[in-house]
């Protein structure tokens, strides 16, 4: 199979974006890169020095100084797809503590954090061979991209795999309040969450991960006019639809 050098997965939180990046990846044979745990990491910065995350200026000048590296798991057994150093530090794991997913779309919001995010992450993207997950990736930050994929759910799907994620590291979720800060995410993130003009479009509900994976690698020549919604795909022939992820 022949696929692009690079490809983009964009889409709300929740979406399962993540997923389908390091399945598909993993796939091809690529690096998988989630652009979102930079705006994570900075978020954790913020958190760790007590800093205003509606100060742009505070939060600006911080990224400026933050040393982030997004690389492979190595000899890591915990299951992650990636480590994450702050300047240095091992944050792989606190990136998903609730008090960062609280005020990440804050610190990402501001203009001059945004553009020096773009910048460190056009800079892995464009050594190819890659899977590139976020919000903004195939709009803005490579919109050069050959195929790019904007991978979305239903609030109620994304709630469910969200507790489902955190009950089975053990930890405590309710649904309803998953439901309501996905909501308010959602509300926070209009502003690049819309799908590239040239993007396949896939609505994930009742599909498995390697479902979506499947679709994408048949969507490899993918066309603008070829987007569509993909909720009734093969559903009929699924035997366990979602229900274990």
């Amino acid at each position: 199979m022949s696929a692009p050098s690079i490809i983009t997965i964009d889409g709300p939180a929740g979406a399962g974006k993540s997923t389908l990046g390091e399945l598909l990846a993993r796939r091809l044979g690529y690096l998988f890169f989630d652009t979102g745990v930079m705006y994570r990491a900075l978020a954790w910065a913020v958190l760790r020095l007590s800093i205003n995350p509606e100060d742009d200026e505070a939060v600006a000048a911080l990224v400026r100084r933050l040393d982030i590296h997004v690389q492979p798991p190595g000899d890591a057994t915990d299951g992650r797809p990636y480590t994450v150093l702050v300047n240095g530090v091992d944050v792989t794991w606190e990136l998903r503590h609730p008090d960062v997913e609280r005020i990440v779309s804050i610190t990402a919001r501001h203009p001059a954090v945004r553009a020096d995010l773009r910048d460190r992450q056009r800079a892995i993207g464009r050594r190819g061979r890659v899977v590139m997950v976020g919000r903004d990736i195939g709009s803005i930050v490579m919109p050069d991209a050959p195929l790019k994929i904007y991978l979305d759910a239903s609030v109620d799907e994304r709630a469910r795999r969200r507790t489902n994620e955190i009950r089975q590291r053990g930890g405590s979720a309710d649904l309803q309040h998953i439901r309501n800060e996905i909501i308010r995410r959602d509300s926070l993130d209009r502003h690049v969450s819309a799908p590239a003009t040239d993007a396949c479009i896939i609505v994930s509900d009742g599909l498995s991960p390697e479902q979506v994976v499947d679709l994408v690698v048949s969507r490899i020549d993918c066309k603008p006019d070829d987007s569509q919604d993909t909720r009734a795909y093969d559903r009929a022939e699924t035997s366990d639809p979602a229900g274990t992820r």
